[in-house]
């Protein structure tokens, strides 16, 4: 932090001024003589080659940590822990996290899309009432889908909206329910702590169900309690089955909020074509549409084929590659 030159020859300008005219001021001993300067609210009247000026000092409070916690890199955490050779060793290795995606330019139906980052909004709003209900700050999302419908890149404009770190949790990698709290334990607060094919890794927390039964009393359900107990703010877990969820995740509120990702409709196209061409408009939106509501395509196969091959394709050439893919895959989905 260094002192504004600007304002230093100011403060030494007003010196003698401030003196003669303010009712108030304010006294510092800095390896010197005692050094009387303007208080806070006080004004001085000058005057420079016939202009008159009213000086006054304002102070303004900047919440220096939030600044900080706005303008720092964010980072994605990985999991190490199998990797660990002793106990000095980190249980998480980072990299730097600099994704692009933001909710503007994610290929998802608007409707949803606004309910999401509504439940963003008024969630981080509601920390003092969370206090208040005597409930730990933090909110689980469970976002399940096929396979190409987006699910990390929704992860990485959550990560972006929020402007916080990502956690990524392995859970095959993790060889006890201890190591997993372990890990828990060394999150940060504010992330957004993901688990990846959280709907498979519960059958390898129903193998550990006859040790920690036995240890803690635990149930075949440990891994989804831990991170729902332990988790800083945000736990988004993510799904990698064809839509389908596990029952230990969907009962008795395990997560607050279910987000389903499913294949790529016309909503989600006119982002992408938004995105990708720059258009928003077209005669071949109709005929998209109509294939888009008569075959599955995920986002991911929208956008690939969207995206010009060369640096001068024009729009129409684009548009009509995707819809000869729509059309094979319709045909082959019968």
């Amino acid at each position: 932090m260094k002192c504004n030159e600007a304002f230093s020859a100011i403060e030494h300008h007003l010196t003698s001024l401030s003196y003669k005219q303010a009712w108030k001021l304010k006294g510092e001993a800095v390896m010197q003589p005692l050094v009387l300067k303007m208080e806070e609210q006080e004004e001085v009247y000058d005057e420079f080659e016939g202009i008159k000026l009213i000086w006054s000092l304002r102070k303004t409070v900047s919440n220096s940590k939030a600044m900080a916690l706005r303008n720092r890199q964010r980072k994605l955490y990985i999991n190490c822990t199998s990797h660990r050779d002793n106990d000095k060793q980190s249980d998480w290795s980072h990299v730097i996290f600099d994704h692009p995606a933001s909710f503007e330019t994610i290929a998802m139906d608007p409707i949803q899309k606004k309910e999401i980052v509504d439940d963003f909004t008024a969630f981080g709003k509601a920390k003092e009432y969370y206090a208040r209900m005597g409930k730990p700050w933090k909110r689980g999302y469970l976002l399940y889908g096929p396979p190409g419908t987006g699910k990390s890149t929704l992860v990485a404009a959550i990560a972006n909206f929020l402007r916080c770190d990502i956690y990524d949790i392995e859970l095959t990698s993790v060889p006890s329910n201890a190591e997993l709290r372990k890990l828990l334990i060394g999150i940060r607060s504010k992330s957004v702590v993901v688990i990846e094919g959280i709907d498979c890794s519960l059958d390898l927390t129903s193998q550990r169900k006859t040790i920690s039964k036995s240890v803690k009393g635990e149930d075949e359900n440990d891994a989804v309690n831990s991170v729902q107990e332990q988790v800083k703010l945000f736990a988004a877990a993510v799904g990698k089955s064809e839509g389908k969820t596990s029952k230990a995740l969907i009962r008795r509120r395990r997560m607050d909020m279910h987000i389903e990702l499913p294949y790529c409709g016309f909503e989600g196209f006119k982002v992408s074509a938004k995105n990708y061409l720059s258009v928003e408009s077209h005669f071949l939106f109709a005929i998209i549409r109509q294939l888009l509501q008569e075959t599955n395509i995920t986002p991911a196969d929208v956008a690939e084929n969207l995206m010009p091959k060369v640096i001068d394709e024009d729009v129409e050439t684009s548009l009509l590659r995707l819809v000869k893919v729509l059309r094979t895959s319709k045909e082959r989905q019968g």
